[in-house]
């Protein structure tokens, strides 16, 4: 490489030696971050990129189920939760679902249903075994994408129930995949700020750790560009690096940035309002130079940001665009932007960068090419 793009040796030697397979450390993530090298680390985060997956991209044609916003964790950077009581709080029940899930199958033939909601103390295991064995008995080729650490943990409280006995009866009632919601940044001191009520940063893992090991696959996540530190973030990676070297269950990863309209932390001194693209990219970057080989798939985030740049989010080290959304309610309660997107507008933005496009299903598996 040419070392006169650099402004930096150390920067350089970083990159270089993850050409080699090299992955970086703890303090080179930390020089990364604080880099202006934006788009010297995304080349090299998008050469690593096709050189796993070659000049393609997928994506799923999914659905959000917002079950419930009835919520007792009253996180301060979510505009969608209701208290118990609350005029505007609701709960689906499996009629309701059934004919979202109906509409879109005939629609749109989706092949994932993410369902996630509030903490709702008042729903017992069986609304969720119900919901789960009907999706799994009327629509076969559906793959259910359902829950967070967060909301098992409500679940398990519930039932005075163990997480991993609530884990495996939902298995069985045919949860494919955990989603990675409720991590946030994975880090107490930032978790007391932001969601003091919420599972703490070791049971977020626990509970991943054992749905991993009963044959449940999830996502990991993080959103950051609220209070957090660079050391934060970076202690976050290294964390779901830790986990994945144990259980090989994340599938994915997908940065996301806070969305502050209608929150509470709107406003705040410490809190930026708008953390902007250039962080995005330079997080996706960073998940594919300390992932690559260990979690395959980075998503390009386009619900928090927008779809040109997860455009170019494909160019900065991701190989899936996410998944199509009909009815989504969590990011939309902010007011920042539309929340829904048709499989046509993510084929068509995939094939302007002049990369192949391919269906997958809710395991990443192959289906056909678009």
């Amino acid at each position: 490489m040419n070392q006169k793009m650099f402004v930096d040796d150390v920067e350089k030697d970083i990159l270089e030696n993850v050409l080699l397979d090299i992955k970086p450390s703890f303090n080179d993530c930390i020089k990364l971050i604080e880099s202006e090298n934006t788009q010297i680390i995304g080349m090299v985060a998008n050469y690593i990129s096709k050189r796993r997956f070659g000049n393609k991209a997928s994506y799923v044609n999914n659905i959000i189920l917002n079950y419930t916003n009835v919520c007792i964790t009253d996180c301060k950077f979510c505009a969608f939760y209701r208290s118990p009581g609350h005029q505007d709080s609701y709960t689906l029940n499996i009629d309701q679902i059934k004919s979202r899930i109906t509409e879109s199958w005939n629609m749109f033939k989706i092949r994932q249903v993410l369902i996630q909601g509030g903490h709702n103390p008042n729903l017992g295991i069986e609304y969720y075994e119900n919901i789960f064995k009907m999706i799994h008995d009327k629509f076969p080729s559906i793959g259910i994408h359902g829950l967070s650490p967060s909301e098992i943990d409500m679940i398990s409280r519930v039932e005075r129930s163990s997480a991993k006995e609530i884990l495996s009866r939902l298995k069985k009632s045919g949860l494919q995949s955990l989603t990675g919601a409720g991590a946030e940044i994975l880090m107490d001191d930032v978790k007391n700020i932001i969601s003091p009520k919420k599972i703490s940063s070791d049971d977020w893992l626990r509970i991943m750790f054992e749905a991993h090991s009963i044959g449940i696959p999830s996502s990991a996540t993080m959103m950051y560009g609220h209070v957090e530190s660079i050391y934060d973030i970076v202690k976050h990676f290294f964390k779901i690096v830790e986990l994945q070297h144990k259980t090989h269950g994340f599938m994915a990863f997908i940065p996301w940035s806070f969305e502050s309209n209608n929150t509470i932390l709107q406003g705040k001194d410490h809190v930026k309002t708008f953390i902007g693209g250039i962080s995005l990219l330079k997080m996706i970057s960073l998940s594919r130079l300390i992932f690559d080989g260990l979690i395959n798939h980075i998503q390009s985030s386009w619900l928090t940001n927008g779809i040109n740049m997860a455009q170019l989010a494909l160019l900065y080290g991701a190989d899936d665009f996410g998944g199509t959304l009909i009815g989504e309610e969590v990011v939309s309660c902010t007011g920042a932007r539309s929340t829904e997107l048709t499989s046509d507008k993510i084929v068509n933005s995939i094939h302007q960068l002049g990369y192949n496009v391919f269906e997958r299903d809710n395991l990443y598996n192959f289906i056909k090419y678009c």
